[in-house]
């Protein structure tokens, strides 16, 4: 009868020491993962703006660099669900307000570059690495607009642009829910409780329409689908200097203008490389590429500001207080919803 207690014990063994031998190829596939020459991105930035930038890290680097490209709400998510076993190494896009609700997400690392900052932008969280300076704008096609005047956000009220306005869904898109925060703050007199009431007139305006993404945004003025849109700078000044029928308007009731950001993922399989791309995206020859050719402004402080866009010091520049937004990002996003969905009934 001694093999009934043998076996138990021979099986128990058997169970360790696969255990132990998947420990070990686990191991051996993390490591071998962290010496791959190669980088995975996660971005929501628009295709012209990532490639260049992505072309003169590899060539710098000699690092082979993957990019999956989605709105930042879908790809905020997938980071979410993949904390155990992170596809990513960076993710490299999305405002502040956006990101920093999210920062338990991303390893902390300041960039060789961080005395070149510009003070207000520096990353003192530890994983929140500011990259580029953006103003929220409307984008207005000028083919369409007709002789309609567009100063700000009392001009999207216009019964005549009924159900000509873009607009992406504030929870999928950070530039979205940035010109929330510049709606509320700016209609309310800088009392963001105040400025539902522009948000309720403006769905109705809408007329059941809000877009997915920012890109839709962008694309669907420019390509005529609808007269103006709320956007992001560089979003517009793109077809600007392209040549397309779109102008900027920089909203006469307070502009805000803020950094959106790049992030290494915790635990990200290539963590070496991140951090090369990190001090790339920050140096001086990045930034001056960005402001020379991709129309965004530099969070530099060595680094001119682009041509063709208006001095930001011209620019009726207001401010949140990040504190608030950061209390009420979801309740504001729930709030938005429902008044979004009231207006079509």
């Amino acid at each position: 009868m001694r093999w009934k207690k043998i076996v138990p014990l021979v099986l128990s063994l058997f169970v360790l020491t696969g255990a132990l031998a998947g420990c070990g190829s686990n191991k051996q596939a993390a490591e071998k993962k962290a010496n791959e020459n190669k980088l995975v991105i996660y971005c929501p930035h628009p295709i012209a703006f990532i490639n260049p930038l992505v072309k003169a890290f590899e060539k710098e680097s000699g690092i082979k660099v993957e990019v999956i490209a989605a709105g930042s709400g879908e790809l905020l998510k997938r980071v979410e669900s993949e904390q155990a076993h992170p596809v990513a190494d960076i993710f490299w896009g999305g405002s502040l307000n956006t990101m920093k609700p999210k920062a338990n997400l991303f390893a902390n690392y300041k960039s060789v570059n961080e005395e070149h900052i510009q003070k207000e932008f520096r990353n003192v969280e530890g994983p929140l690495t500011r990259f580029t300076d953006i103003p929220s704008v409307i984008m207005v096609n000028t083919n369409l607009i007709g002789n309609i005047p567009v100063t700000g956000y009392k001009s999207l009220l216009n019964p005549a642009l009924k159900g000509k306005i873009a607009m992406a869904d504030p929870s999928k898109s950070s530039s979205s829910y940035e010109h929330l925060i510049n709606m509320l703050y700016a209609m309310g007199k800088g009392n963001p409780n105040d400025g539902w009431w522009y948000v309720k007139a403006l769905c109705k305006n809408l007329n059941g329409k809000l877009l997915s993404g920012s890109s839709a945004v962008y694309k669907g003025v420019a390509d005529g689908e609808y007269a103006v849109g709320l956007t992001f700078e560089e979003g517009g000044a793109r077809y600007v200097a392209d040549g397309a029928p779109v102008k900027i308007v920089y909203m006469t009731e307070g502009v805000i203008s803020q950094p959106d950001g790049v992030y290494i993922i915790k635990n990200a399989p290539h963590m070496a490389n991140a951090k090369k791309f990190i001090d790339f995206i920050t140096s001086k020859q990045a930034q001056t590429l960005i402001t020379q050719h991709l129309h965004r402004r530099s969070v530099r402080d060595d680094v001119p500001a682009p041509k063709g866009l208006i001095p930001k010091k011209d620019i009726h520049i207001i401010h949140e207080n990040e504190q608030v937004v950061n209390q009420n990002k979801q309740a504001w996003l729930n709030k938005f919803k429902d008044i979004f969905t009231a207006s079509q009934q």
